[in-house]
């Protein structure tokens, strides 16, 4: 009520216009809100960079190398153990291109025993091999620099493994193929198939890892490893709690 007795307006128009700018400046606010929700959303690395801005460089690279050298260690252990290979579909070398499609003529002209002994000895030769690997993986790991964790650790699922294949793929083939040709290269049917792969590689018919059984069974052998390695890698982002290590439970969870 008015000092004359008469009811006053609910507004003036003073208080309107206020009233008025501060819904407005409430609707900007929402709107820059979602906006960043929204950007937040499509920015998953940029999330994860936040995320990181808790933790010094030393700790993240620490957590890392930790991540590293155990998902290696796993990685090597299972597939250098005997059966590592042989026994899992997963990375299991099968015969190679040339020798598989004229396995049924081979099979019918009574040379199954030799077949079958080569695959075995492929698989056996890759899991000897790789049972070696882990010096040149824990070295790309201690080699890792405060740019790369953070590229890691900011990037794709599979950042680790693509780390390790672009550090240790050509080293790696270098320090396995001689175990490899140790194991596969008495063999009479791989001399064999080396034979043919030989004179058909000068008329293009064959290239790349099938030149050789050798350099085939090292290059799947590799292609298994970086496979079991990208496993791993899975399980420590999904379960960084579960690796036992405080650090990287904590460098790693705070992505999530």
């Amino acid at each position: 009520m008015s000092s004359s007795g008469r009811p006053s307006p609910p507004y003036s128009p003073r208080s309107r216009s206020a009233l008025a700018g501060r819904r407005r400046s409430m609707g900007r606010l929402l709107i820059v809100a979602l906006a960043a929700g929204l950007a937040a959303v499509g920015l998953p690395g940029a999330a994860r960079a936040a995320g990181l801005d808790a933790f010094t460089n030393a700790d993240a690279t620490a957590a890392l190398r930790q991540a590293l050298e155990k998902g290696a260690g796993a990685a090597v252990a299972q597939l250098g153990a005997a059966g590592g290979f042989l026994r899992d579909e997963k990375v299991r070398i099968p015969l190679p291109d040339g020798l598989r499609q004229g396995e049924k003529l081979l099979r019918l002209a009574g040379r199954g025993d030799d077949l079958d002994r080569l695959v075995e000895t492929m698989n056996r030769a890759a899991e000897l091999a790789v049972a070696q690997a882990r010096p040149v993986l824990i070295g790309a790991v201690r080699n890792l620099s405060v740019k790369d964790a953070k590229a890691i650790l900011t990037g794709g699922e599979d950042a680790v493994t693509e780390y390790f294949r672009e550090k240790t793929r050509e080293p790696l083939t270098v320090k396995l193929l001689p175990i490899v040709e140790q194991n596969v290269g008495k063999l009479g049917l791989a001399r064999q198939y080396n034979a043919l792969a030989d004179k058909a590689g000068t008329i293009g018919l064959i290239k790349g890892d099938a030149a050789s059984v050798q350099q085939y069974v090292t290059d799947k052998a590799l292609d298994g490893l970086y496979r079991v390695l990208a496993e791993q890698e899975r399980q420590i982002r999904q379960d960084p709690i579960g690796t036992g290590s405080k650090l990287i439970g904590r460098v790693f969870g705070a992505m999530h």
